[in-house]
């Protein structure tokens, strides 16, 4: 069966096509609008959002008999100061994400959808406090938070050890999912600035970093030594273990 025959985009689908089916649940993919260095696009976390969401569901269909269906992906993610002043870098505040999240839950439950994953693309995104209210006002449905980018370990996939923003991590998850979007020869090396504080550095406190003092070209990670294989290699790895995922979310209690 190919993923065309079993109706897991609705980015693509029409209610002819899946009415008859049922699914036992959602996913939602969750980036933001924003610059990714000088050779990918704006909204390259939604995209990998979406395509890893699509082979993971796909992948569990296949694999574990759960059916799935993948949302539309968000474009709102949470930008930094230096950032949002970048031309359409849109920044979404938590009180925004919070509110539309809540309005996809309310529709998902009034339909029986009883299981939704967030597919995360976007590292400034935080859904934890959100999903801890809606799982008092929704008792009976689960919420899940995934980051697609810190399922699998980049070490031995990648070379570059530090790898932040718009690197080699996810400019060769998005030359395997869609080469035409990448030109390779335009990119930044991605060199970033570290705090002047050694405690902030050392994770000892925490404050947003200013993109504009920290990243030359809006990128932190060095992409040049992105393929396409390494991204295929490493995108295997992670969407098998998302579907497996999906497959006991459907399959086992949690407790």
């Amino acid at each position: 069966m190919t993923d065309k025959d079993k109706h897991i985009d609705l980015s693509v689908e029409n209610y002819g096509s899946i009415k008859k089916q049922t699914y036992s649940y959602a996913v939602l993919p969750w980036g933001a609008t924003e610059p990714h260095n000088y050779h990918l696009p704006y909204l390259t976390d939604c995209i990998l959002a979406h395509d890893i969401a699509v082979e993971a569901v796909s992948k569990a269909w296949s694999q574990y008999g759960v059916k799935g269906m993948v949302l539309p992906a968000i474009p709102l993610g949470a930008q930094n100061p230096g950032q949002i002043e970048l031309p359409f870098c849109i920044h979404a505040r938590q009180e925004t994400q919070k509110l539309v999240l809540s309005d996809i839950v309310e529709s998902l439950y009034i339909q029986g959808i009883r299981i939704l994953v967030i597919m995360n693309g976007h590292g400034g995104n935080n859904f934890k406090p959100m999903i801890r209210d809606l799982a008092l006002d929704y008792p009976d449905m689960l919420i899940v938070n995934c980051d697609w980018f810190a399922v699998e370990s980049r070490k031995g996939y990648f070379d570059e050890e530090f790898d932040d923003h718009a690197g080699e991590q996810e400019t060769s998850a998005i030359m395997h999912f869609r080469p035409e979007l990448v030109n390779l020869d335009t990119a930044g090396d991605g060199s970033s600035r570290p705090f002047n504080i050694d405690s902030l550095n050392e994770k000892v406190g925490w404050v947003p970093r200013n993109w504009a003092k920290t990243s030359f070209d809006t990128g932190v990670g060095n992409p040049k030594k992105s393929t396409a294989e390494k991204g295929k290699i490493y995108v295997a790895v992670v969407t098998d273990k998302i579907a497996k995922l999906f497959d006991e979310l459907v399959n086992k209690t949690i407790y």
